[in-house]
């Protein structure tokens, strides 16, 4: 019974994930924001909601680093998807058609986690009420970076703007589209989520190391599959725009979990020893700005390109380095 439940779960994850994707490029579309813009802060912080409320839950439960393992854990899956998205678009060169297009988002992603580190490891113990300090940084420097893509993206960064034409959707049926498939992911997710951790208990796999690995990977499914969908599309500035608007959502999410923590400052509660994970994601999200802004013509093995091939086994060392740790 528990497998079918994975089975349904999921499958509603993925088609709640394609919907995501292909009506967020016709809401740029239609709205000319820029796929760069919806991707970085429209459907990045839609598919990252799972990670929010797998973080609201954790605070229920009583396991605040669950949280922190499964944030962090998924800024390395995330950054982990880039390097699909070198496989999957190999013959186009997806990557480099999109290159210096994605440096704000990807320097802001970067300043986002550095922050989230910082924080858990300096533990300055400073409250506005029951709220942290260090929280209330963490959502305003969101804000005015989120503000900042705004004001890039007017200029559309020198990319061609596609006009709608007849087969394209309105943008009424595009919000709404979008908006339903958003509310099938705040139910649906959480009940995947659950079925991962009760199959994880099955399987005799430790609660740390699920909270960055196991459960990570499935909150990140929304990202996997919208990511897969936009470079089927095409749409490349929308896949990568998604990923570091993911990373940046996933710790603006950390610092409004603060809010419903009544017990004090939220990130003083999480294990210092998480800081490790944060400092993966870290170094992955920097991987890929590089990536991102250099001119990289050589491949690995003719279809993976070098810095993909860097985040992968980045990911992987990582990976390795925290199950040795036992977190």
């Amino acid at each position: 019974m528990i497998w079918l439940e994975f089975i349904i779960s999921s499958a509603l994850v993925v088609v709640a994930a394609i919907k995501l994707a292909e009506y967020g490029d016709v809401i740029a579309v239609r709205t000319k924001i820029g796929r760069a813009f919806i991707g970085v802060v429209l459907i990045a912080g839609t598919t990252s909601l799972p990670e929010f409320l797998i973080a609201v839950n954790s605070i229920r439960k009583g396991i605040p680093d669950l949280s922190a393992g499964d944030i962090f854990g998924s800024n390395m899956f995330n950054m982990l998807l880039l390097a699909f998205i070198s496989l999957i678009g190999w013959r186009v060169r997806a990557l480099r058609l999109v290159a210096r297009r994605h440096g704000l988002a990807g320097a802001s992603a970067v300043l986002m986690i550095l922050l989230a580190t910082f924080f858990i490891y300096a533990d300055i113990d400073l409250t506005i009420g029951w709220v942290g300090v260090d929280s209330l940084v963490l959502i305003a420097v969101y804000i005015i970076l989120v503000r900042l893509l705004w004001t890039s993206s007017s200029g559309n960064e020198g990319q061609a703007i596609e006009e709608p034409d007849d087969s394209t959707p309105s943008l009424r049926k595009a919000i709404t589209v979008f908006g339903v498939a958003g509310l099938a992911l705040v139910f649906v997710v959480p009940w995947l989520v659950r079925v991962t951790s009760d199959i994880a208990s099955i399987t005799g796999l430790g609660e740390g190391f699920v909270g960055v690995a196991l459960v990570a990977l499935i909150s990140s499914m929304p990202e996997l599959v919208a990511t897969i969908t936009a470079v089927r599309m095409k749409v490349y500035d929308l896949a990568i725009g998604n990923l570091f608007g993911s990373n940046m959502f996933n710790i603006f999410a950390l610092g409004l979990v603060d809010f419903l923590y009544l017990e004090g400052r939220f990130l003083g509660t999480i294990s210092p020893e998480f800081v490790l994970v944060g400092f993966l994601g870290l170094m992955m999200t920097t991987l890929a700005l590089i990536g991102n802004q250099a001119r990289l013509r050589k491949k690995l093995f003719f279809f993976l390109e070098l810095d993909a091939a860097a985040l992968i086994l980045t990911f992987i060392l990582g990976m390795l380095l925290i199950y040795n740790r036992g977190l």
